[in-house]
């Protein structure tokens, strides 16, 4: 029995290896300088998820929601984690982390159906105010803690936002 098993072993280290040929490299066709089209045709474009066409992008940002005479004080790790999400009779999820982005930290939704909540990408604090981004760094939604585990607030459209647990 030993013999067997000596005898396997050296086979496996003799010159007469059995590898695989390594497979032939793909051509790739270069990134173009050209938009991507949407993978869905009904997709909002970038840059304009939850946005009233009328509305400048940057109303929210130049007039931002005024803070609730009860707002308390919030630091980073008081966001991070799973949230609900109401928003004009939606009810989803939220996530958010401390993974830096260009426009403040990661987050993101799960369950909704509204391009404005679906595009939140990133959160950011201002204060004491929270700030809610889509992608492409545009305010989706500022918000204020009203009560420990809750934040109440407006989205870019003028909808009620909340985020609790």
């Amino acid at each position: 029995m030993g013999l067997v098993v000596l005898a396997a072993g050296c086979q496996r280290f003799s010159g007469g290896r059995n590898y695989a040929a390594p497979l032939p490299a793909t051509p790739t066709t270069p990134v173009g300088a050209g938009t991507l089209a949407p993978l869905d045709p009904n997709a909002p474009q970038v840059g304009t998820a939850g946005l009233d066409p009328a509305a400048a992008p940057a109303d929210l940002a130049s007039n931002p929601v005024a803070a609730p005479s009860g707002a308390q004080d919030i630091g980073r790790t008081d966001l991070l984690g799973g949230w609900e999400l109401s928003s004009a009779g939606e009810n989803c999820k939220a996530f958010m982390t401390l993974t830096t982005w260009s426009g403040g930290y990661r987050a993101n939704t799960r369950g909704c159906a509204s391009p404005g909540l679906t595009g939140i990408a990133a959160w950011d604090l201002n204060g004491n105010q929270v700030v809610l981004k889509d992608g492409t760094g545009v305010i989706v939604a500022q918000l204020y803690s009203s009560a420990p585990g809750r934040f109440d607030g407006q989205t870019s459209t003028g909808s009620p936002i909340s985020l609790y647990r």
